[in-house]
Order: C-alpha cells, then sequence, then structure tokens
C-alpha cells in the first residue's frame, strides 16, 4: 500500500501542469518551492521503495537460479544412478540395479520438484522486472521535472531581481525627471526662474529710474538756457545773440 502510494503520487506530481498552477498562485515563487520541496520528498521515498522492490527482485531471482542449479544437480545425480544401475544389471546384479533406479527417480522427483519452483517464481521475476523498469523510468523523469522547477524557480527569482532593479530605476528616474513640475528639480527651477524674473524686474526699474534722472538733467538744462536768454534780454542783447555767445 506504501508503494501504491508513493506510485499515485509521482504519477500525480508527474501530470502537473507547472505552468498552470503558476498562473493560478497567488505567489508562483511560494509555489515553485513547494513543488521543489514535493519533488524533492517523493524523489527520496521513492527512491527507497524502488532500493526495496530491487532487493526483493534479486532475492528471487537468486532463489530461482538455486532452483535451477539444484534441478540440474539432481538431474545429474539421477542420471549417475542409472547409470549405475545398468552396470550392475549388466553383470546379473538386479537386486543392487533395483536400488541404484529407485535413487535415481527419487532424484528425478527432487529435479521435477525444483523445476516446478523454478518455474514458479519466473512470473514474479517477470513482473518485478516489469515494475522496476517502470519506477526508474518515473524516477528519472521525476528527477528531471525536478531540475525544470529549479529552473524555472531560478528564471522566476531572476525575472523578478530584475523588474525589481527596473522599478527602482524608473522610480529614481521619475523623482528627478525636469518636466515633472512635482519634483524637487521643478520646484528649484521654478524657484531660479522667480528669482531671475524678480532680477529681470529690479534691472528694468533702475534702468527707468535712470533715465529719469537724465530726463531731469534735460529739464534743468533748458530752465538755465531760459534764465541766460532772459538775462540778456535784460542787458539790451539778444536771445541768439547769447545762444551764440
Amino acid at each position: 500500500m506504501a508503494k501504491q502510494s508513493i506510485f499515485g503520487r509521482i504519477s500525480t506530481l508527474m501530470k502537473a501542469n507547472i505552468n498552470a498552477l503558476l498562473d493560478s498562485a497567488e505567489d508562483p515563487q511560494k509555489m515553485l518551492d513547494q513543488l521543489v520541496r514535493d519533488f524533492s520528498n517523493s524523489i527520496a521515498e521513492a527512491e527507497s521503495a524502488i532500493a526495496e522492490t530491487i532487493g526483493n527482485l534479486r532475492l528471487l531471482e537468486r532463489d530461482h537460479q538455486e532452483d535451477i542449479q539444484a534441478a540440474a544437480e539432481w538431474g545429474n545425480k539421477a542420471l549417475a544412478a542409472s547409470r549405475k544401475a545398468d552396470e550392475l544389471r549388466a553383470v546379473g546384479n538386479t537386486v543392487d540395479a533395483d536400488k541404484f533406479d529407485n535413487l535415481a527417480k527419487i532424484a528425478l522427483q527432487r529435479q521435477i520438484g525444483e523445476e516446478n519452483e523454478a518455474r514458479a517464481i519466473a512470473p514474479s521475476i517477470a513482473a518485478q522486472n516489469e515494475v522496476v523498469g517502470k519506477l526508474k523510468d518515473g524516477l528519472n523523469g521525476m528527477k528531471q521535472r525536478l531540475e525544470q522547477l529549479k529552473s524555472k524557480r531560478s528564471e522566476l527569482l531572476a525575472r523578478a531581481k530584475t523588474a525589481e532593479a527596473q522599478n527602482k530605476v524608473h522610480d529614481a528616474i521619475k523623482s528627478i525627471d525636469v518636466m515633472d513640475p512635482t519634483s524637487e528639480l521643478g520646484r528649484f527651477e521654478d524657484k531660479v526662474r522667480r528669482q531671475e524674473a524678480l532680477a529681470a524686474g529690479k534691472e528694468e526699474l533702475a534702468a527707468s529710474s535712470l533715465d529719469a534722472q537724465f530726463e531731469s538733467l534735460e529739464d534743468i538744462g533748458q530752465l538755465t538756457e531760459v534764465e541766460a536768454r532772459l538775462a540778456a534780454l535784460k542787458s539790451g542783447g539778444t536771445p541768439q545773440a547769447a545762444i551764440d555767445q
């Protein structure tokens, strides 16, 4: 029953659709880890069961070989007894000849018995050989699936790490995105632009104030000229003359 349970588990695991299990799993990595554990445990149990089955098979084969050897030995004894009986009968010793013929018959009976035992064990040996062959194939298949699972798990872990790294890079790039007005760099750029605008405004204001000063100087110059011309008029001169002077 234990072997049947192990064989059934092997069959179930071998038929499992790994991709479907991963697709339906909430955490594929945990699912793969569990499958690796299940396969590893089942492989260990299967190896133990197969070793026991092989051991029983070798015992049967040894018994079968011993039966065949015993049958051959009894056959040789029967032949030797029969020849001895023939020799004794040839010289007229029928009493001892009959005794050796009886020994030959006993040996032949033992030979038949050993042959029957060997013949009876043969189907069990054939069946056990078939079982062992299937078990070995199943075990090799499980080991291959286990390697596939381990490879799949390594691939999945590598992909997960790559995705994590890509997300970190993306987040880092996003945090310094100059086109993102909500980023620190965007806010700093906006502050610099405001400062530049303020400086430009002050410069413009300073320039307009300077223009006003020059305009006031021109007004003063005009007033001075007016006074000069008035003075010239009072002295009997002409405004034009004052200008020429």
